[in-house]
């Protein structure tokens, strides 16, 4: 597998303590234990970030991690594991982060969904510009929503894809989106990727709920 130069950017450990935790809760220890050694991460193996948030975590062990699934998986199983780790981890602590903890109040719940999805979808972005060297923007447009990653962890050092790679952050978008929305399931399309050589990673997030 090819190897990740270092970034110099970094993730706050809580974040990435949350992401491996639940890449173990989908492929069991000896899966992650697995996916760790083939990125070159064996460190982290019975030693993961302290549950902090300083930024220690660099994006390149994210981007080597989320190679390693595809490696090992092939794209299409790879592709699974990483949006069901996004969501993941996102269900598992990012909900209760300062931006979006009051999308669980009374006041929030009774606001139309499109109200909703206003407030809630820029806090995400919101979260991981101020807590991570991950700067995210959000644009409003008539049907959707544009999301986009300018440094983003998921692909860092990647190159010569033909199709976008960051699951990840797609899973966590749909978990977010469910949750601030109170349960309703939004398509999200990555329409951009560094790695396939764009400035920078898009994500296309349509305003009407799926169902």
């Amino acid at each position: 597998m090819e190897s990740i130069p270092k970034s110099g950017f970094y993730y706050p450990n809580k974040f990435a303590l949350i992401m491996l935790e639940a890449l173990e809760d989908v492929m069991g220890k000896n899966g992650l234990n697995a996916i760790l050694n083939l990125a070159s991460l064996g460190d982290l193996i019975e030693n993961f970030p302290s549950d902090n948030l300083n930024k220690e975590f660099d994006f390149s062990d994210i981007s080597a991690t989320n190679l390693a699934l595809e490696e090992m998986y092939g794209p299409r199983g790879g592709r699974g594991l990483a949006l069901r780790a996004g969501r993941a981890t996102f269900d598992d602590a990012l909900k209760n982060f300062g931006a979006l903890a009051g999308a669980g109040d009374l006041a929030f719940k009774v606001l139309p969904l499109e109200a909703k999805l206003h407030i809630g979808v820029p806090a995400m972005a919101k979260i991981f510009s101020q807590m991570s060297d991950q700067i995210s923007t959000v644009e409003s447009r008539e049907h959707d929503f544009i999301y986009t990653i300018h440094r983003c962890p998921v692909c860092w050092g990647r190159s010569g894809e033909d199709k976008p790679v960051c699951f990840v952050a797609a899973g966590l978008l749909q978990a977010g989106l469910k949750w601030v929305s109170g349960g309703k399931e939004f398509r999200v399309n990555e329409s951009k990727c560094v790695a396939m050589g764009h400035d920078v990673c898009e994500f296309v997030i349509q305003k009407k709920p799926l169902d």
